[in-house]
């Protein structure tokens, strides 16, 4: 049996540091060590070229057991729906109103860190109910 691989999960994106802090908060993530040499990640940055400042960001399950998040600088804006999208899991295990209570509760955090709420998808017979909501570059994401 092969041995399982660790996974990052990239993020094209406009101003990583922007999102990467977002995610930071939403999920208990941290920055990853600074490299060998530098005493901050902005020293790390200073030090770049001009057109390489600001274009990648990282951040980490601090226990390291989720997935590395990694955020690159592109040019271009987000044109469509992603076709991929992270689950953040608060309501496991819970149903009906009381899932949907924490659902909201933990919509309204990520409000205030710059998130947006799209729909709630409601429960049926075969999913409990989800959050739909975006990221504060527009990233789609589920609170479930």
């Amino acid at each position: 049996m092969p041995a399982v691989r660790k996974i990052q999960v990239t993020f094209d994106c406009a101003s990583p540091r922007v999102v990467a802090e977002f995610w930071k908060a939403v999920l208990g993530y941290v920055d990853p060590p600074t490299p060998p040499g530098f005493d901050s990640w902005e020293a790390f940055d200073a030090s770049l070229p001009t057109e390489q400042r600001d274009s990648s960001w990282a951040c980490q399950d601090p226990e390291g057991i989720g997935p590395r998040l990694y955020f690159q600088r592109v040019p271009e804006a987000k044109a469509v729906k992603n076709r991929l999208h992270i689950d953040v899991r608060c309501g496991t295990g819970l149903t009906g109103v009381d899932r949907v209570a924490v659902l909201e509760a933990e919509a309204t955090r990520l409000e205030a860190l710059g998130a947006r709420r799209l729909r709630l998808l409601p429960a049926d017979d075969h999913n409990e109910a989800c959050l739909v909501m975006q990221d504060v570059e527009g990233n789609e994401f589920c609170l479930g």
